[in-house]
């Protein structure tokens, strides 16, 4: 069944029988694609439930009809499909890749993964797309026969979007591409967009519905008046979360249409035959020139208005003293983490990385219990 549906696909395209394969070697599945198998291992891992209470912009507790980590991957899944699916490309791989993407991620979102970061300074830092690899290699523990989840190298490869040389040359083969400034596969290209197209358009529809963003101030940008103004002509008198829902889906209508058009556009040009010649080719999964400077003005945008808004600047003040807070006590006190987490006999760089794991895998909610229990005198 697999191999005649990826016998449909480009023959630039990722295929399970041509992949560099998993790191244990397996009995080939019968009814899946090897590509479909990571994703059902990504589905049922811990980590991956774990999103459901993790924070993108607003923390979980602010309210329930905004975005979590799970909600934006299944967003991000959707949205890389209909791309893979556009370009003849493995709509399995961008799936599981989607869905994985963020599995490292600490709780808080970015303030998380700064302040972790900044305490893990002294001990190879910290950095949430390392850490989601670290996740599906290592830390999930799900399987008598290896570590991890074992997936596929295209798979693994698509998680890791970024890495610096020392890093890259820990990791091994997965890490090889970027020192030797190779491109990863189209699959992996399309899903680091479609988080892209994911993000922006969904912040908006929660700065708007939190109220931090006001409609009037997002008529200065561009991308959204220009739909706004659509919507307009063609439902007058349409408003509320009606017109800011249909503004936002020809946002992202536009964007998917732009990146198929140019990416497919740049595939002629290149003639890639097949995934080797798109590694060795310069990036082909894109933008045209006058779509990435809209997506970069609304990003410009989001930054300075929605994300360092002075509500979401308190919270996150609140999220840098927490996950600073725990991490301190965990690593001067390792007897007060759990089990799994005490290291007898390692060294302070090998506890710290294990308290990093453990604050990494924490959702928003356990974090700030955690903090209670440890620094609340009326909490036991």
């Amino acid at each position: 069944m697999s191999a005649s549906f990826e016998d449909r696909l480009a023959p630039y395209a990722a295929r399970s029988r041509t992949s560099i394969g998993r790191s244990v070697a397996e009995t080939t599945p019968g009814t899946r694609s090897e590509f479909q198998r990571d994703r059902d291992r990504i589905i049922h891992s811990t980590a991956f439930r774990r999103l459901e209470y993790k924070t993108q912009v607003f923390v979980n507790h602010e309210g329930d009809l905004f975005r979590t980590r799970l909600t934006h991957s299944i967003e991000v899944a959707q949205i890389a499909r209909s791309l893979a699916r556009n370009l003849q490309l493995n709509e399995d791989l961008v799936e599981a890749i989607s869905l994985a993407h963020d599995l490292g991620h600490t709780p808080f979102g970015h303030a998380g993964q700064d302040a972790l970061n900044a305490c893990m300074k002294d001990y190879g830092g910290f950095e949430h797309n390392l850490q989601s690899l670290r996740v599906v290699d290592t830390l999930e523990q799900r399987y008598g026969a290896f570590d991890g989840l074992n997936l596929m190298f295209e798979t693994r490869e698509g998680i890791l979007k970024h890495c610096s040389l020392p890093n890259a040359e820990a990791l091994g083969a997965v890490g090889r591409r970027f020192i030797e400034r190779k491109q990863p596969s189209l699959e992996a290209q399309l899903a680091n967009l479609a988080d892209e197209i994911a993000y922006n358009n969904h912040d908006i529809d929660d700065g708007l519905r939190s109220g931090l963003l006001t409609v009037e101030q997002l008529q200065q940008v561009s991308l959204y008046e220009r739909h706004s103004v659509e919507v307009q002509q063609q439902y007058p008198g349409i408003a509320g979360r009606r017109a800011i829902n249909e503004t936002v889906r020809r946002m992202i209508n536009a964007l998917v249409v732009d990146l198929v058009e140019t990416s497919r556009a740049n595939i002629a040009a290149v003639g890639p035959k097949s995934i080797e010649d798109v590694r060795n080719a310069p990036p082909l999964i894109a933008f045209s020139d006058a779509m990435k400077a809209e997506a970069q003005a609304l990003k410009r945008f989001l930054r300075n208005n929605l994300y360092q808004h002075y509500q979401v600047n308190r919270m996150t003040s609140k999220a840098r003293r927490i996950v600073t807070d725990l991490f301190g006590i965990f690593l001067s006190g390792p007897q007060l983490l759990p089990p799994d987490y005490q290291l007898a006999g390692a060294d302070v760089h090998q506890q710290a990385r294990k308290v990093a794991d453990y604050i990494a895998g924490m959702t928003d909610r356990y974090a700030m219990r955690e903090y209670r229990r440890l620094f609340a005198v009326d909490e036991i």
